[in-house]
């Protein structure tokens, strides 16, 4: 459509251009409103009549095809109605225009997709066909429920195939949803919990928060609780390797417990089993000695969950898996400071528990444990100094072992070594000293001196050259 064509249809209407925006976004809708406005006319916007160029009055007639009241020609009347259905045909035309550009994306991506799963095998993705798997898949799940121990596995695993194909054919969906959980629990009473596992886990990953995450994490616990109890049993076991049961892993059997327990307090956090999950791992390296690991857990569990009922027995094994930590003197004491904070933290929090003879005898020999540790770092120190010698050093040690740590096996020794290198002298004596005297120091060096406030190096070194030459 040319510009003069189109200047011609739009100086014919009576509609003022105070009536449409002036700036309207382009969107499917928008085009909609122009179909509207441009098959209509402006009937939408009756009003008063206005006055053309000549001062002849105009009207409207019902085919929107705009009427002079007597000096407009039928060439006239003819053109603006041919221009006006031109306009209305074009703006359709690029209505659809738009709608299949903005579908190309969605049907390359399905295409895609379909060739996918030809290619892995996986359902293609049909609804109808979602829900008649998934109802298959239901009736075989119930009727391995009805079955004899022997056949039921059998059964089981062939309501997770249903449930597996159901899943594919309708990706993202609530029915995926239920067909992944449904996969999981096929699997779990097919005795194949390694797979489930990973059902259940992939469930957690593509659908956060669905509605069965009380029930997978139940599930996930008790898989690794198993693991864990049968990896206890199977400690005289000669080999590593798992070839015969489904059941558990090919391989470290406890450390894929302990990253099933440490993945449920990821996915729900603020769980009803995120803190018992954390305390079993804790409890599981403490099991395996990780005393460090095991540190890292128990921590979590204190500062994240603050009203969880293993709380107290977080603070109890805390302070036992540090002191397990400790490297002894020569190492730093970082790690008993923090068990001394933790002890008079524990001693705190939890009176009434401590009330408890049992438990709280427990906490006083910790804290006499941390305190021999204390004493026996400042012991190892002052007899390193008194084997250097330095009898000052060494005296300073063993007072402060007096006074700091009285009641320590250590203060009697230190009492004692007190007394023999009382008279002795605190530095020892120089080693060779007399060849100082023998062969003294060649280079001289002269002190700086500030003269008139300022320093030359010139001057400096003339000094110096007449020192030697003297």
């Amino acid at each position: 459509m040319s510009a003069n064509y189109k200047t011609q249809l739009f100086s014919s209407q009576t509609c003022s251009s105070e009536t449409v925006p002036a700036a309207i976004p382009f969107s499917l809708t928008t085009l909609a409103l122009l179909i509207l406005f441009a098959s209509s006319g402006c009937r939408s916007l009756a009003g008063p009549p206005s006055f053309g160029p000549f001062g002849k009055s105009k009207s409207v007639e019902s085919e929107g095809t705009l009427v002079d009241s007597g000096n407009t020609s039928p060439t006239v009347r003819q053109v603006s109605a041919q221009s006006e259905i031109a306009s209305s045909d074009e703006t359709g035309d690029l209505v659809t225009k738009v709608v299949e550009d903005e579908s190309i994306g969605a049907k390359s991506k399905k295409a895609a997709q379909t060739f996918s799963n030809f290619v892995t095998g996986r359902e293609q993705e049909n609804r109808d066909q979602a829900k008649k798997y998934y109802q298959t898949g239901d009736t075989l799940f119930k009727q391995a429920a009805s079955e004899p121990v022997g056949e039921r596995k059998a059964t089981f695993e062939k309501a997770a195939k249903q449930f597996r194909k159901s899943g594919e054919a309708a990706p993202g969906s609530a029915i995926e949803q239920d067909a992944l959980f449904m996969q999981a629990e096929s699997l779990f009473f097919a005795d194949k919990l390694v797979e489930a596992t990973d059902v259940y886990q992939t469930l957690q990953k593509e659908h956060t928060r669905n509605r069965h995450n009380d029930r997978i994490a139940a599930r996930l616990f008790s898989i690794s609780r198993y693991w864990i109890d049968t990896e206890k049993s199977d400690q005289k076991s000669w080999s590593p390797l798992n070839l015969t049961d489904k059941s558990r892993p090919r391989v470290d059997t406890d450390g894929h417990a302990i990253r099933v327990l440490d993945q449920i307090r990821y996915d729900d956090p603020t769980g009803r089993l995120a803190d018992d999950a954390t305390m079993a791992a804790a409890a599981e390296y403490i099991r395996q000695e990780k005393f460090v690991e095991a540190d890292e857990f128990l921590t979590d569990l204190r500062e994240t969950f603050s009203d969880s009922e293993h709380l107290f027995l977080a603070h109890l094994l805390g302070i036992r898996t540090k002191l397990r930590i400790y490297g002894g003197p020569r190492y730093s004491n970082l790690v008993l400071d923090e068990a001394d904070k933790l002890i008079k933290q524990t001693r705190t929090r939890f009176p009434n528990k401590l009330a408890d003879p049992k438990y709280s005898e427990m906490v006083a020999r910790a804290a006499a444990e941390v305190n021999f540790h204390k004493a026996d770092r400042i012991a190892y120190r002052a007899d390193y100094r008194e084997k250097r010698k330095e009898y000052g050093a060494a005296a300073f040690y063993y007072q402060r072992l007096l006074d700091d740590y009285g009641d320590t096996p250590h203060a009697e020794k230190a009492r004692k070594r007190l007394g023999e290198i009382e008279t002795l002298p605190e530095v020892p004596t120089p080693r060779l000293s007399w060849l100082k005297t023998v062969f003294p120091d060649s280079s001289v060096s002269n002190p700086l001196i500030m003269k008139d406030g300022n320093s030359s190096s010139e001057q400096d070194a003339e000094e110096d050259s007449g020192i030697m030459l003297r």
